[in-house]
């Protein structure tokens, strides 16, 4: 089998203001570094509407739908922001990250990886905040549940934000373990380590200012892993964030490529002894072009290497 490639002209026309981190640049430097990859390429669809439905309530939907601008720009809190075309990025985004989940538990593809803006994992229940307006992993997630009958999902957030949105949409689901490791402090301010859900399903490791390459992966070794070994999964999520490389101006952690290039095979390792290999990958944060393309494009030649096998 091979490794699914989702993404769609879409994602790329959702404009944001001039210097903003969460730039179109970001998905195209991406696109570029994949180019030529062997990848199956599949376009991203509009997500259902019920899709949707299983994490954001109705009216949520349709003020995101309300607020997306004709002309222009919309503001829709202090860092996120709406274009003519970012409804549609949105929607495409969050349909991709559910049809990579068909894509996988089918068995047409190995792995998936879903090149798409905006990101997901800040939006919450009825709240737009930190780039995101729809939770794409935390849908996709349900989608795997409900739609698919799985009985336990694993989400692992390995962006330098914390996944507020995907805690705060998946913390009520017993059947959903969320994992993020994440600098603190830094905003959004939450996933302190005692935030660990009704369920207690929730895992949060905060990360010291300055944390590097030894001190990430021992973390990882000792709690993450034996979690991820004890809850069992059916299929794994990623929040793929590369904004814990050294090199990005948003935070202060000091990863480098190769420490994605790492993590992304341990989970694969996971993946390949609890889930039958079926690990969905969804492009969160990264905000120096560099160093987001040079990571991306080490993370998925890891799931090509491993989904082939």
């Amino acid at each position: 089998m091979t490794t699914a490639l989702i993404t769609h002209p879409d994602c790329l026309r959702h404009e944001t203001p001039q210097g903003h981190p969460e730039q179109v640049a970001r998905l195209a430097r991406v696109l570029a570094a994949l180019e030529g990859k062997a990848v199956t390429r599949v376009t991203a669809p509009m997500v259902a509407e019920d899709d949707l439905l299983r994490v954001h309530p109705k009216a949520y939907v349709e003020a995101i739908r309300a607020a997306a601008p004709a002309e222009g720009l919309a503001q829709i809190d202090a860092d996120t922001w709406m274009s003519p075309g970012s409804l549609d990025a949105a929607h495409r985004a969050a349909g991709g990250a559910v049809r990579a989940v068909d894509l996988v538990l089918a068995g047409e593809a190995g792995n998936a990886f879903v090149a798409a803006r905006p990101p997901g994992h800040h939006a919450e229940r009825e709240t737009a905040m930190g780039f995101c307006l729809f939770g794409n992993v935390a849908l996709a997630a349900k989608h795997a549940l409900d739609h698919h009958g799985l009985a336990r999902v694993a989400v692992v957030d390995f962006d330098v934000h914390h996944g507020n949105g995907t805690q705060d949409l998946l913390e009520d689901e017993a059947r959903a373990l969320f994992i993020s490791s994440h600098q603190f402090p830094l905003w959004p301010g939450t996933g302190t380590a005692d935030e660990t859900g009704p369920h207690d399903t929730v895992m949060n490791l905060p990360i010291a200012p300055g944390t590097g390459s030894e001190e990430f992966r021992r973390l990882y070794e000792d709690k993450v892993f034996p979690r991820i070994e004890a809850f069992a999964p059916d299929l794994i999520l990623v929040s793929a964030g590369f904004d814990a490389h050294r090199d990005d101006p948003l935070a202060d952690l000091r990863l480098e490529t190769e420490d994605f290039v790492w993590i992304t095979d341990r989970l694969c390792d996971l993946a390949d002894s609890l889930c039958g290999g079926r690990l969905v990958s969804c492009l969160e944060g990264g905000y120096d072009l560099d160093a987001l393309a040079e990571s991306a494009a080490a993370h998925v030649d890891v799931l090509i290497a491993r989904g082939a096998g």
